[in-house]
């Protein structure tokens, strides 16, 4: 009877024992999946803009679907003004990456990044960097100037008609080039700037891109986030060219091709860089030849008009040309790059000039 309850005790004894080590197993730290990166977008607009939130939006997905061990959420619609705020508010729930996506957070998202310095921030199409605030860009100069050969070749009119968002260097960099695409190929066209002082504002737009419709221009072109200004066309029964992504959807009768983002690789590697502990801040402004900025495929375009569009894009992509290379003169006729010159990046970072063949002014901003 005593060697029963002894072999009983045992039996017990033993399965507690495996019963607590079970336990061990389960609550050791060192056992546990490793926690996720978790990487934050603010953007300032809605995922559904067709444009420049949408394309960004897209990059977040690609990112997902390319880097493990990480975890992505984002913010639409936040006001520029309140980047700080909120970048404040998504370091406070863990975020450890944050992307801005919009010129108007930069101040912000420094002040912030200053406070809290193990959170890596990036910034699109911004200026200034810190330690653990770095910039992204495309240079979408290189795409505007093509389409602006398509524009050139296109109008019968000889006015083409640009509707802006905000008097900034980005997008007075963008006219220019534009301007000198469609001068490379058609001397004689003038294109007409109207500010709306919106990224995304479609009904101020689509009235911006019927206004120019209505003196003359029948080609639009355009730097917002809506297809407001390509459905401006199609209801003039004109063309247009569209910004961000292929909208051609959207005025499948007006829509000739439009530069476009592509910012899933560059998410790819940057988040991998920060896990890996490679990340350092930098100034990235990529051309075409890094896959960033492309223009979407051709719509009622003439063959010829193409071949004169894609041999131009080669030799962007070659490096041994690019946009801003000399003769150069601004509104008034004066030199501003000499034949055989080119402007550096600083240069082109801080343009607040207009080339020839512009009808606009730059407003001062405050």
């Amino acid at each position: 009877m005593r060697s029963k309850k002894l072999a009983i005790a045992l039996a017990l004894t033993l399965m507690l024992s495996i019963g607590l080590t079970g336990c061990s197993k389960a609550t050791n730290p060192s056992s546990q999946a490793p926690a996720k990166l978790k990487v934050a977008f603010i953007y300032v607009g809605p995922v559904g803009d067709a444009g420049w939130t949408y394309a960004q939006d897209q990059g977040r997905k690609y990112l997902v679907d390319h880097v493990s061990g990480i975890e992505t959420t984002y913010l639409e619609n936040v006001p520029e003004a309140d980047g700080e705020k909120v970048a404040d508010q998504l370091v406070a729930q863990g975020n450890k990456v944050i992307f801005a996506t919009s010129f108007g957070y930069m101040d912000g998202i420094l002040a912030s990044a200053k406070k809290h310095p193990d959170v890596i921030f990036l910034h699109c199409s911004g200026v200034k960097t810190a330690d653990n605030v770095g910039t992204y860009f495309g240079r979408e100069y290189q795409a505007r100037y093509l389409t602006g050969i398509v524009a050139g070749k296109t109008t019968k009119s000889n006015q083409i008609g640009y509707v802006a968002a905000f008097p900034i260097p980005e997008c007075v960099r963008g006219i220019n080039a534009f301007t000198l695409g469609v001068r490379s190929v058609n001397p004689n066209a003038v294109v007409k700037v109207v500010w709306t002082n919106t990224w995304l504002d479609p009904a101020k737009e689509k009235d911006a891109g019927l206004s120019l419709a209505e003196q003359g221009c029948d080609v639009l072109a355009q730097h917002q986030d809506s297809p407001a200004v390509v459905q401006a066309a199609e209801e003039k029964g004109i063309h247009a060219l569209g910004y961000d992504s292929d909208m051609s959807k959207y005025a499948p009768n007006a829509y000739l091709t439009g530069p476009v983002w592509n910012w899933g690789p560059y998410f790819v590697k940057t988040v991998q860089a920060v896990k890996d502990g490679t990340w350092k801040t930098n100034a990235y402004w990529g051309p075409m030849s890094d896959g960033v900025i492309d223009i979407a495929p051709f719509y009622h375009v003439p063959t010829d008009v193409q071949t004169l569009a894609n041999e131009k894009k080669q030799l962007l992509l070659s490096g041994k040309w690019d946009v801003f290379t000399g003769p150069i003169k601004d509104q008034q006729g004066a030199v501003k790059v000499k034949d055989g010159a080119s402007l550096t990046d600083n240069e082109m970072l801080s343009l607040d000039w207009f080339v020839q063949g512009v009808q606009g002014t730059i407003p001062k901003t405050q």
